[in-house]
């Protein structure tokens, strides 16, 4: 629960630093490519055609910007990658900086709910006796109230969800291996006294590989 609230705060941040800063600087570095082809390059076309291509090259190198090489005209690339940026920027609309403030935000919502829920739970335990156990809301659960235990998810979530019968009323309890340190050993001591409907991930089967021709022998 701790290594998610950090998950989801480094998200938000993250969010909220594209939303102010990121998406602002690709823009620029965006409207600078647009300047560089559509101005800079037509000034050095402009300035092949009428001869003075000689003069603009002086005031582009006064201006530090490129000049081409071998009488080829200056390429975006090459001075993108002198001031460190990406050869393809991407133009950011205001709907898309907005939206990564709408997502920081709710990223970071869901940090601190993360947060209050792991100090509220800091508390609990489940604990197993003999006979019952005890579940972390404070819930006696019998071991002879238990008619079906899933373990559909105990391997790959830590998940054992537990049917039990209270008088008239059928509830569920939730035997969580990834939240609560010894869990497993209360799975096991419920399991050595319970009779009723075990669910458990089958396997699939595996494919026998066919045999290669000539390997087999009939019957005489």
């Amino acid at each position: 629960m701790g290594i998610l609230a950090a998950m989801l705060l480094f998200m938000g941040l993250y969010f909220l630093y594209d939303g102010k800063f990121g998406y602002a600087k690709d823009n620029v570095i965006a409207e600078e490519k647009v300047k560089f082809e559509k101005n800079f390059l037509k000034s050095y076309d402009e300035a092949k055609k009428s001869g003075q291509l000689d003069e603009w090259i002086v005031q582009a190198k006064a201006s530090g910007m490129p000049t081409g090489e071998d009488g080829e005209p200056p390429k975006w690339p090459s001075y993108a990658a002198k001031h460190g940026w990406p050869e393809n920027p991407k133009k950011h609309s205001e709907e898309e900086i907005y939206q990564q403030f709408q997502w920081g935000g709710a990223m970071l919502l869901l940090a601190l709910i993360v947060a209050v829920k792991l100090l509220l739970d800091r508390g609990k335990k489940l604990t197993g006796h003999e006979q019952h156990m005890i579940m972390p809301n404070g819930v006696e659960v019998r071991y002879s109230e238990a008619y079906k235990v899933d373990k559909r998810k105990w391997d790959n979530k830590g998940l054992a969800y537990v049917y039990h019968r209270s008088g008239r009323d059928e509830k569920r309890a939730i035997i969580d291996d990834l939240k609560y340190e010894g869990a497993g050993r209360v799975l096991d001591r419920l399991l050595r006294h319970f009779k009723g409907e075990l669910i458990e991930k089958v396997p699939e089967p595996e494919e026998s590989a066919p045999q290669p021709p000539g390997d087999s022998m009939a019957a005489p």
